[in-house]
């Protein structure tokens, strides 16, 4: 399945892995792992979530400070969608998990979530 938003084009193969398998797995197709920068980017990897009713993980980290994101490349994020009362890990959820809402959650990176990439 592919959607597209904002000159990006977006895709799932259905299959699920771990945040590591993901970033390894979209950069061997020749992208990146989904990574929402503002609300359209937000509605076409939820495009996803909701037909295959499974979440997924973003491009984002936790960083060094407990409750900050940024995205994997350092830099601030300058959009967010976070759930009622997220991200609530306290810097024990290093990964960003999209519901099936279109809302977003820190979580452990060990679970197994649908592949989104972007290219």
């Amino acid at each position: 399945k592919i959607t597209a938003s904002g000159g990006k084009i977006f895709a799932s193969n259905r299959g699920k892995a771990d945040f590591h398998t993901i970033l390894t797995k979209c950069k061997e197709v020749g992208g990146s792992i989904a990574t929402p920068r503002n609300p359209g980017d937000n509605d076409a990897i939820l495009y996803f979530v909701k037909n295959f009713k499974t979440y997924t993980y973003l491009g984002m980290k936790e960083s060094i400070v407990p409750s900050k994101f940024h995205f994997l490349n350092g830099t601030q994020l300058s959009y967010t969608n976070w759930h009622l009362n997220e991200p609530s890990g306290r810097g024990e959820e290093k990964c960003v998990e999209m519901y099936t809402d279109g809302t977003w959650n820190d979580k452990k990176c060990n679970q197994n979530h649908l592949i989104v990439c972007q290219f």
